[in-house]
Formats: structure tokens, sequence, C-alpha cells
């Protein structure tokens, strides 16, 4: 490594910027499961079908 390049490394590592690319990350993990779990609550609305399940025929 050049001296230029581990004194912007040293620089970057003092800093708050890995916090807040962390709390970036985390932000946009939350809006995906916020997001898969929109679409999962309206597809098992769609497959909900009242009339089945109603009635057990049974034969011996």
């Amino acid at each position: 490594m050049s001296v230029s390049l581990q004194s912007a490394l040293s620089q970057f590592n003092r800093s708050d910027m890995p916090l807040a690319v962390g709390i970036a990350m985390l932000g946009k993990a939350k809006e995906s499961a916020e997001l898969q779990g929109a679409q999962m609550v309206q597809m098992l609305q769609a497959s909900v079908q009242p009339h089945l399940g109603g009635n057990l025929d049974i034969r011996v």
C-alpha cells in the first residue's frame, strides 16, 4: 500500500463513515423485508377461498 492510501484508510476507519454505511445498509435491508412481508400478505389474501374446507365427506 502506498503511504497516501494507508493514510486514507486509517482516516476512513477513524471517521463515522463506516457506522453511517452500516446504518444505511440496515435501512435498505429493513425496507426490503417490509416489502417482502407486504407481498406475502397480499399473496395469502389472494389465495383465500372461503368455500373450501367447509365440508368434510368421509366414506368407509
